[in-house]
């Protein structure tokens, strides 16, 4: 059974979602890594029984120096695919040029790259919003996409409605993307 190694930073919903659709029937979460030792999705790693590797990025004197120590401990568990999913550290070309590994990003890219899509996406006047998962490349949020899926903005909905319609499309297309590349 193919192999994955799921990075994240927070508490780990969209981790839960894999655990849930793909652990053990399409790849094997081998482990879920965190460079916070105090998030959320540490105990559910653990609930799954997922080895979980805390590495946290303050430990280190630079982005650099960090990514090197990520390729490290990745390599210890051989995926065949890294995901990223909330992982919230902008990756070096340390990490991007050994690494094959995919991130789930709450917007439809290239609109709204970093960290602040959802609210960005929600306060802008574009109509139509989803989530892409694509590549992980140099630039930031910038690699090829993979799949994406929209909706249509309502005009009623207020930030934790329109968040919750991203977390689930989310849930949705980032198994599937998983599931597509695997199969290849």
């Amino acid at each position: 059974m193919k192999r994955i190694v799921v990075l994240f930073s927070g508490e780990g919903t969209n981790l839960s979602n894999l655990i849930h659709k793909i652990h053990r029937q399409h790849a094997i979460i081998t482990c879920a890594l965190t460079n916070n030792p105090n998030a959320g999705g540490i105990v559910k790693a653990q609930d799954a029984d997922i080895p979980v590797e805390i590495l946290s990025h303050t430990l280190f004197e630079n982005r650099e120096s960090y990514d090197a120590a990520l390729v490290e401990i990745i390599g210890k568990y051989t995926p065949d695919l890294v995901v990223l999913c909330g992982f919230m550290r902008i990756l070096t070309p340390v990490f991007t040029t050994q690494i094959r590994s995919i991130n789930l990003h709450p917007s439809l890219l290239p609109a709204f790259k970093g960290a602040h899509a959802i609210k960005e996406s929600f306060e802008s006047d574009q109509n139509v919003c989803g989530v892409s998962v694509h590549w992980v490349s140099d630039e930031l949020d910038g690699g090829k996409i993979i799949l994406q899926k929209s909706f249509t903005k309502d005009s009623t909905d207020n930030l934790e409605g329109f968040s919750a319609k991203i977390r689930a499309l989310e849930y949705e297309i980032l198994p599937q993307s998983i599931i597509n590349i695997l199969k290849d």
